[in-house]
């Protein structure tokens, strides 16, 4: 038989007939080895319903894989097989990695700057209304969304589930076995996150929640570890997927101490061929988890107080992804009740700075569909002006920026401003501030700049007017100091209103 040809992160999937008696999901073991050359990469494999198992596979290098598989049970045990893989296909440009320790790209290479958004449970909802979510991704310039595996329940989110995530065992919603997980629940869950991959949006899954009437927070240690190692047989072929170990872990300690979540990341570790990004999410800001710790790819965080992103980093020492710095809407909460302006403005501190941030969208519905909670449709305004910004930032920034200045200096703790190292292209967001001069951060190699000024928030973007640079007052231990030298080239004069930025490109020759 000829093997069949995969282009490279696409899915290659095999599937055998065995035992369907007992709990297969617990009593059968089946895994393949993959090989190319040297390599061997296991893979392991998953029961889907009515005697099927099957294995799914993506390729990262071209050419010639052969397989075997390994099981405890005869039927399934010394099959082999092969594949071909071919270039990848147009678009398609692997799994999202770390990239100049504090940016991302595309296991290809290709830049990628994470413009995140919210749907909690968009995959429980109705068909109709997940259709809809989809329409409204594709429009919305996002390329990244939180979603749970597990349904929640929480003000705004209590109607029923599509699926149940484990085979029913009686008429109650929380009437489940939790050693049988629903093929049914799960095939429609892969189904939603090849949408996505189609679409270039990487799924950020988040695998545990506290949110919860149905038992799935209150599984035992012994069927948590077993979820994770089928959910990653089932989906870490997919080349978009994100591993976030909860939503609000620190919620979640009285059923899973601190040993546990270290665990966790291990089982992904070990069952997960593609080695996907991998985070943590906290609810309360003063306890994030360690993510110093090797097997956390990024920070995940949730905090309001957005200028402190550069401490993030320097803390850490990785991407920094906030994810919740409060979410645009009109609910009684406070998180849930910024304006458009505050959120697109704490995007723009938070991306300066040196990280990357996350939409949610949260305006009160009579029937609670809420983006944030179920997805559908988009009613605010902030997601037109952040999809501009990733344009923006796409026509320039190559590895993503590095902050200018120290968190703590005059006027760095109140401006923001970020350099790419790539291409030189700086940017300085004074945000609710509104000088009508400025020249600090400007350069000071005596080279040609065209400078623009951008209005953040009405998009809009034309040339600035450069004025030259003068002696700017200083003050040390309270004293005021004059005269010394300029601290740039040029100065550049400014309207005097707030959400104001500068981007100072160097001139082409």
């Amino acid at each position: 038989m000829t093997n069949p040809t995969i282009p490279l992160w696409d899915i290659f999937e095999f599937s055998a007939q065995g035992p369907s008696n007992g709990n297969p999901f617990v009593d059968v073991a089946f895994e393949a080895e993959f090989r190319f050359g040297n390599r061997r990469v296991k893979v392991p494999g998953f029961y889907d319903g009515e005697g099927t198992y099957r294995l799914r596979f993506s390729p990262d290098t071209e050419g010639e894989w052969r397989f075997r598989t390994a099981s405890n049970v005869s039927e399934l045990d010394g099959l082999e097989g092969g594949l071909t893989a071919a270039p990848a296909r147009s678009g398609v440009h692997g799994p999202v990695r770390v990239r100049n320790q504090f940016h991302f790209a595309y296991a290809d290479g290709t830049a990628y700057k994470p413009f995140g958004t919210t749907c909690y449970a968009w995959t429980h909802q109705p068909i109709a209304m997940q259709d809809e979510t989809l329409e409204t991704m594709a429009k919305s310039g996002f390329n990244k969304i939180r979603m749970g595996v597990f349904p929640k329940h929480y003000p705004y989110n209590t109607n029923p589930a599509l699926h149940p995530v484990y085979e029913k065992t009686g008429d109650g919603e929380a009437d489940m076995d939790f050693d049988r997980p629903n093929p049914e629940a799960f095939r429609h869950f892969e189904t939603q996150i090849g949408k996505l991959a189609e679409m270039g949006i990487e799924a950020d899954i988040i695998l545990f929640h506290p949110y919860d009437r149905w038992g799935y927070a209150d599984m035992t240690p012994e069927q948590d570890c077993r979820f994770l190692k089928y959910l990653a047989a089932r989906i870490s072929a997919y080349r978009n997927v994100w591993w976030s170990l909860a939503n609000e872990y620190d919620f979640l300690m009285d059923t899973k101490p601190m040993e546990l979540w270290h665990k966790f990341c291990h089982v992904l570790e070990e069952n997960d061929h593609l080695q996907h990004l991998t985070s943590i999410h906290n609810g309360d800001p003063a306890k994030n988890y360690n993510h110093r710790l090797p097997w956390i790819t990024h920070v995940c965080i949730q905090h309001w107080d957005v200028k402190q992103t550069p401490l993030w980093r320097e803390a850490y020492g990785k991407p920094v992804i906030n994810d919740e710095p409060e979410y645009e809407g009109d609910l009684y909460q406070s998180w849930g009740s910024i304006t458009a302006e505050e959120l697109v403005h704490r995007f723009w501190i938070t991306t300066i700075r040196g990280g990357y941030a996350g939409h949610g969208e949260t305006y009160s519905d009579p029937d609670d569909l809420i983006w944030w909670a179920k997805g559908g449709k988009l009613h605010g305004e902030s997601w037109k002006r952040l999809k501009w910004l990733r344009e923006l930032l796409d026509e320039d920034v190559e590895h993503g920026l590095t902050p200018i200045g120290t968190y703590y200096g005059y006027p760095w703790s109140r401006i923001s401003g970020g350099i790419d190292g790539v291409n030189g292209v700086r940017y300085i967001y004074f945000g609710e501030h509104q000088p009508i001069r400025w020249s600090s951060g400007l350069p000071t190699d005596g080279g040609e700049y065209d400078v623009d000024l951008i209005d953040t928030w009405n998009m809009t973007i034309e040339p600035a007017k450069i004025v030259e640079a003068h002696v700017v007052p200083t003050t040390r231990h309270g004293t005021l100091i004059r005269g010394g030298k300029a601290d740039a080239d040029f100065a550049v004069e400014l309207p005097g209103r707030p959400r104001l930025a500068l981007r100072v490109r160097p001139r082409q020759k």
